[in-house]
């Protein structure tokens, strides 16, 4: 086979998308990285995706190519982008190709590296677990029970407390979770990724973590490779050192937005709503890695953005087709004061299952979607022509209902700076216990303030008991 020849030309620059000819020798391989030998400051890597003809190849940039101009060596480096793994990665913040961004120390020189472009593991050596991973949150542990091992999703428009949910659910972790934790922040505002890094370093949890961030200003390469590059670390984890691995993706839509944008600049025709005809396979490729294997875990929370509030668009349906748990933000309850506004109709776990939480918490969860169910059919009606035209039945579900939406929002640990009101952890044991109370009738006396922004049914009570006595 021809030796690669090592000193190709930039030929032609389109924003991100950079055309590099090499007039004698074999071209690198897809997906191989080449590093352009410019005279700015920074680095500037290429990532191979295809070969126009035989002398010529267009590539995707990673950073920007602001100042780039034709006739520029570029050098191929015989393999793909290779990201630092290990100890010696946890505490810090990376980028894409594996630079580091917190201004520390530099990365020793023996630090293992490896390809962010990897197969999942094959099928026969995935384990299936059926472990519930308890949150402290009352809807999520009640309606939509997260599997240790296992993906779960976070779907809502802007502005409905996607990230907020992300941020608690990492705090919640901290002490019941002992594994390592990578977070990917891809199209991430730099506001956001400021305050993960405050809220980590002050929960104590940064040395066990690891930061992988491809912003909102980053050239589309950056953030539709970032995921890649954080699920590389976690394999590393996984696979070499044994240990159980959290893996937090926020926005997953956004890794799906750069693969579009970059998609047109290759020149590829839209598909469905103008996204890029190799969607399903993106999603599948980065989805499927996310697998456990025996006596190691990667569990997966991914928060994902719903374009105008609409659940049927193709990058959507797409990604909560590989979720085992389906998280539904809902704007109606944000608007009406619901926090977490979790949808308890929209939303759904394979867990959810008498075999794996028990017939109780089954019943309980079966009851409760029911009651809420029959509520919202209900809706029209009040509206129309007002409580007091329904049955004694269906008053009597409105009543708890009502109590129910109430009791299960929460008030959230990293929320407490901005509403005064101290986040609460609720245990599984807790949250039903409530809920069978509440079912059982127990609360219909109740204020409904009472239930609003609690944790346990024994703090509303407290409460209830505070207000009769006021």
């Amino acid at each position: 086979m021809p030796e690669v020849n090592p000193t190709g030309r930039v030929h032609a620059v389109r924003g991100a998308v950079v055309d590099v000819r090499f007039d004698t020798g074999a071209l690198p391989a897809l997906n191989d990285a080449l590093l352009v030998e410019w005279d700015r400051p920074g680095p500037l890597m290429l990532e191979v995706q295809s070969h126009l003809d035989l002398t010529t190849l267009r590539a995707v940039a990673l950073q920007a190519t602001a100042g780039l101009a034709r006739g520029v060596a570029v050098r191929p480096t015989g393999s793909p982008i290779l990201a630092p793994v290990g100890e010696a990665v946890l505490g810090r913040i990376l980028d894409v190709t594996g630079g580091l961004r917190d201004l520390g120390e530099v990365l020793p020189g023996d630090v293992p590296r490896r390809s962010i472009h990897a197969a999942p593991p094959p099928l026969a050596a995935q384990s299936a677990t059926t472990e519930v991973f308890e949150t402290g949150i009352k809807v999520i542990d009640l309606l939509t029970p997260m599997a240790r091992g296992g993906k779960a999703a976070m779907f809502g428009g802007a502005g409905v407390g996607k990230t907020v949910l992300v941020m608690e659910l990492i705090h919640a972790m901290v002490e019941k979770y002992q594994g390592i934790s990578v977070f990917a922040g891809i199209g991430e505002r730099s506001r956001e990724g400021h305050e993960l890094l405050t809220e980590m370093s002050a929960s104590g949890v940064l040395p066990r973590t690891v930061l992988v961030y491809g912003q909102m200003n980053e050239p589309p390469g950056a953030r539709w490779r970032a995921p890649l590059t954080a699920l590389t670390i976690s394999e590393y984890f996984r696979d070499t050192d044994h240990r159980n691995v959290l893996l937090l993706m926020d926005n997953v839509f956004r890794f799906v937005q750069a693969g579009a944008e970059v998609s047109s600049l290759l020149g590829r025709l839209p598909s469905r709503v103008g996204y890029q005809p190799t969607l399903a396979t993106e999603v599948a490729g980065l989805q499927e890695r996310i697998a456990s294997v025996a006596g190691a875990a990667v569990t997966s929370i991914q928060a994902v953005y719903v374009p105008a509030d609409d659940f049927t668009d193709p990058a959507v349906t797409t990604i909560s087709g590989h979720m085992d748990c389906v998280i539904v933000l809902s704007r109606a309850l944000a608007g009406q004061g619901f926090y977490p506004a979790i949808d308890p109709l929209a939303s759904s776990s394979t867990l959810l299952d008498p075999a794996v939480v028990g017939e109780d918490h089954y019943r309980i969860a079966g009851e409760v979607r029911e009651t809420l169910a029959r509520f919202a059919e209900l809706q029209d009606i009040i509206s129309l022509l007002g409580i007091e035209e329904l049955g004694i039945a269906d008053k009597r579900i409105v009543t708890r209902a009502r109590r129910l939406q109430r009791f299960l929002s929460q008030p959230f640990v990293v929320t407490e700076a901005f509403t005064g009101t101290p986040g609460q952890s609720v245990s599984r044991t807790d949250t039903l216990a409530g809920c069978r109370a509440i079912l059982d009738g127990e609360a219909d006396g109740w204020a409904e303030a009472s239930l609003y922004m609690v944790g346990t049914i024994a703090d509303a009570r407290a409460k209830e008991r505070g207000e009769a006595t006021a």
